[in-house]
């Protein structure tokens, strides 16, 4: 056996990024008996304890005084710093510069009224710290399930060491639903974008994938899962003391890379130690391995001899091998007397080398089943279909048999859509594809969601063919979300918005449907590009104006709901579905304060519509009107007697108007105050004046008590009087 020389790979991009560098340089420059770090200063055991050794102690909590405080490079929330300052503390600020440009963009655009998005872990520091700038109101998360999108102009920012992948895959789906602006900040640190494409290209070429880093670091584990992506054997460690370095003597080529807290002294203490390999203990015990017969060969043997239980077989080694009835035949029900006599050739997998009394253990059946495992090789090689039948549900997927060879199906690939209950589909026979195969670990691993999704793109292909805008059709409700329904339309989902649910107003989709709801609903428009189709329900419905004028006319007594109510009446909604007003003078014949007085929300009542401004498609209900009139005041208004109306005493016209205008001698005066004023004391002009006046005084008539009248009647005496001195004096 040809045994190859190890070959060690270092990422390009390992350890320490700037922002983590910066602040293991501030934080050991001030480190002292009696300075304090809020929190730990980076995620990394071996930083965190060299600080200890410098005696600086770390603290959960805001309660110190008159101290030197170190802020940790994921930052804190705003809050907490204020606290700090304002106990007096001398602030040594290491947090990252990137980290504090998302505070800035976060809070600049919260205060001009936008919502904020955080893609990331709601419990990491950083993002605990970014909430802060926003009053604690962003959205925060980093899975497509816990996806929320709020109404309204909206930022999306990210936790500095989030996945890229992820992150542009959550933003285009909030761009796809969201009907309003949308801003994406990718708010990613260069140094991790830059240290997950580098192991992610490493991770291609090399046998296992060591990662250094702190366990509770997010950008190591972030690192971990991109080398997954590529390599099988990922081992994320803090420090290479961390492993049995054993288990890395099968892998000819390892890759190395750290996360960004991790000190270079830890990544070259791995690398040291993996260049010093033990070349020769590796040798010795592949050597000694080495046998002419060994567990999981397939060898020829002789048969010895059959019992009702067993057959011994001769394999020409220093011990007999035996084959147990169970492992003869798939047929467990068949005699070994049937299957093989004394003499026959018999070909046998070696399952034991020893099975305590000194026999070695076989099998026949598997050899049935390695060939299996050729068939079903050569079916993984040419990317064929393959019929398994489910056998059980176990944690993380479903067990198949394949052909009687067992086989896993994860429960990311049973099907299209995530499925919470696998049980439903124990007994049942899936079309899969073979996604991974390994004969040597005896692992097959199935994909039936891959034969679906070619089915199904096939499927949207003609749907998008088929479908024009404006075409109603039939669906079924999927999935209800804040922001609308899924409904499927024959393989493909197409989003029903919420504004497109009703004609009136929903606060929730529920409102209308429900999941497995049959529907009608009609194509707003296609975009095959973004796989996206845009549905309504409403559209396919009668409006409820139309329907409320062509049912009801002004007069008609119909039936609501109140839904609103408000200081100066209450909104009902009647059957058709249009909301009408039903003014507070318009509740009951007596006089009330408030509507909440007389109605309440989701009352039933019966009302009468007394007007209907189509223009403004305004409608005015009563209920007044439908309440007959209070007996007791008709009564009233029968036994009242009329009131009388007096007329007031005048003075004849003629003593009037001569007691108003005399004619003046006219040896008396030469020149009249009509001369004055521009006319005669025989002017027309002035007769109709004073016919006016008389006529003005005969039609007035007032009510009034027998003393008013006599005020009256003295008023106008003194009135006389009055005229009569202005016209003496005249």
């Amino acid at each position: 056996m040809v045994i190859k020389k190890l070959e060690i790979y270092l990422a390009d991009y390992a350890g320490f990024c700037g922002g983590v560098k910066r602040a293991c340089k501030l934080a050991f420059a001030a480190a002292d008996d009696g300075v304090y770090c809020l929190g730990d200063i980076v995620h990394n055991e071996v930083v965190i304890n060299d600080l200890k050794e410098k005696k600086v102690k770390t603290i959960e909590n805001t309660q110190v005084y008159n101290s030197k405080v170190i802020i940790r490079s994921h930052g804190v929330p705003k809050e907490d710093l204020e606290k700090l300052r304002y106990n007096n503390n001398e602030i040594i600020d290491c947090v990252c510069p990137k980290v504090k440009k998302i505070y800035n963009i976060v809070e600049k655009y919260f205060k001009k009224g936008y919502n904020i998005i955080i893609v990331g872990d709601e419990n990491h520091p950083e993002v605990k710290g970014i909430n802060s700038y926003c009053n604690n109101e962003a959205i925060i998360f980093n899975k497509e399930e816990d996806l929320k999108v709020p109404v309204g102009k909206t930022i999306v920012v990210s936790q500095s060491t989030s996945n890229e992948k992820v992150f542009d895959y959550l933003t285009n789906l909030i761009k796809n639903i969201s009907k309003s602006e949308i801003l994406v900040y990718n708010t990613i640190c260069d140094a991790t974008f830059n240290r997950q494409n580098s192991i992610r290209k490493l991770a291609k070429i090399v046998d296992a994938v060591i990662v250094l880093g702190g366990k509770k670091s997010s950008n190591t584990k972030k690192l971990a899962e991109v080398a997954k992506e590529s390599c099988k054997n990922v081992f994320l460690i803090q420090s290479i003391k961390d492993i049995d370095i054993n288990i890395l003597k099968k892998f000819n080529k390892i890759g190395i890379t750290a996360g960004a807290s991790t000190p270079d002294k830890v990544i070259k203490e791995a690398v040291s130690s993996m260049e010093n390999f033990d070349k020769g203990e590796m040798m010795e015990a592949i050597d000694n391995s080495f046998k002419r017969i060994k567990k999981g060969e397939i060898v020829t043997g002789e048969v010895l001899y059959v019992t009702d239980n067993e057959v011994m077989v001769n394999l020409g080694y220093r011990s007999d091998g035996i084959i147990s009835k169970e492992e003869l035949s798939k047929n467990t029900d068949a005699k070994p007397s049937d299957l093989y006599k004394q003499g026959d050739e018999i070909e046998v997998f070696v399952l034991k080398m020893d099975d305590g009394d000194g026999n070695v253990v076989l099998s026949a059946r598997r050899v049935e089943d390695m060939k299996v495992w050729d068939e079903i090789e050569e079916s993984y090689n040419n990317h064929e279909i393959v019929t398994a039948k489910v056998i059980n549900q176990v944690k993380g997927g479903l067990t198949a048999s394949l052909d009687g060879i067992s086989a896993f199906i994860p429960a990311s690939h049973v099907t299209v859509k995530f499925q919470r209950d696998l049980s439903k589909f124990v007994g049942d026979d899936f079309q899969c594809e073979i996604i991974d195969f390994d004969k040597r670990k005896r692992r097959i691993v199935l994909s039936r969601k891959n034969v679906l999704m070619r089915e199904l793109e096939e499927k949207r292909s003609q749907i998008f063919e088929s479908l024009h805008i404006g075409d109603v059709i039939e669906g079924t409700v999927q999935r209800l979300t804040n922001f609308g329904a899924f409904v499927d339309i024959g393989g493909i989902d197409g989003l029903v918005h919420i504004s497109e649910l009703s004609w009136n107003r929903v606060k929730h989709p529920s409102e209308v449907v429900s999941a497995g709801d049959k529907v009608k609903v009609q194509v707003l428009s296609l975009d095959e590009e973004k796989d996206r189709i845009a549905l309504g329900l409403k559209q396919t419905t009668e409006k409820p104006w139309d329907k409320f004028i062509n049912a009801v006319k002004v007069g008609d007594v119909v039936k609501g709901k109140v839904v609103n109510i408000l200081d100066f009446g209450a909104f009902v909604r009647l059957e058709e579905g249009v909301d009408g007003l039903l003014h507070v003078s318009q509740i009951c014949r007596e006089h009330i304060e408030k509507p909440q007085d007389r109605l309440e929300i989701g009352q039933e009542v019966e009302v009468k519509v007394i007007e209907i401004d189509q223009e403004n498609k305004k409608i005015s209900l009563s209920i007044k009107a439908l309440l007959e009139p209070i007996e007791d005041d008709e009564n009233k208004e029968k036994t009242e007697k009329p009131k009388v109306k007096k007329e007031r005493p005048r003075r004849p016209k003629e003593n009037r108007v001569k007691k108003q205008i005399q004619e003046p001698k006219e040896d008396e005066f030469n020149t009249t105050i009509g001369d004055l004023l521009g006319f005669s004391i025989g002017d027309s002009s002035f007769d109709v004046v004073a016919s006016e006046e008389e006529n003005k005084e005969e039609s007035s008539d007032v009510e009034e008590t027998t003393e008013s009248e006599e005020s009256t009647t003295n008023e106008n005496e003194q009135v006389e009087v009055k005229e009569e001195d202005n016209n003496s004096e005249e």
